[in-house]
């Protein structure tokens, strides 16, 4: 990881993550197989920004190569209660009988963790930065004592990511939103 600095990201700065999140959305869009249109409104303003200025707790830390953004990874813990459990946000496809982020096992309400984005630029792949991110993310969850179940929400069509956070502990949890995302968790 040649050159690379992780660097925390403020309320401030959190403008530095609009391309990078923008272009995971668009990454998103091009592996997915199911509602790829329902991308079509996800962007840093609907997604990111809005997550982390509405979250009880969060975190993002970005990755640098010559003071150019070339990664980050985005963390939340919110208080869920139990009349969000199927909760569907105005960009998730209004599927008949599909479950939303929190199957009937998961015991409400509690606060909970969520690995939102974590995203690499593709020329950036390969050289363990995600890995780096997913540790700090997962020593930070750590610091909440009260912290027992953290989720993390993959698009459908990347096996990838899936695989990914399947080989750190994760267990896959269920489909959302008719199969538009792939919950996993961990505890």
């Amino acid at each position: 990881m040649k050159n690379i600095v992780f660097e925390e990201v403020s309320s401030e700065n959190i403008e530095l993550c609009r391309d990078l999140c923008n272009e995971l959305m668009l990454f998103q869009k091009e592996k997915a197989i199911y509602h790829k249109e329902n991308f079509d409104t996800m962007n840093f303003d609907t997604r990111m920004k809005l997550s982390f200025n509405n979250a009880l707790e969060k975190q993002v830390i970005i990755a640098k190569s010559d003071n150019e953004p070339v990664g980050y990874i985005f963390s939340t813990i919110d208080e869920i209660k139990p009349e969000e459990r199927n909760y569907f946000p105005d960009w998730a496809p209004k599927e008949k009988n599909s479950i939303g982020f929190y199957p009937e096992w998961v015991e409400l309400p509690q606060k909970i963790g969520c690995l939102n984005n974590l995203y690499i630029k593709e020329k950036h792949r390969g050289l363990k930065i995600g890995d780096t991110l997913f540790e700090k993310s997962i020593e930070w969850f750590q610091s909440f004592k009260y912290l027992k179940l953290l989720f993390v929400y993959i698009s459908n069509g990347n096996k990838e990511a899936l695989d990914f956070y399947l080989n750190r502990g994760f267990t896959y949890s269920h489909d959302v939103f008719g199969k538009f995302i792939t919950a996993a968790y961990r505890s």
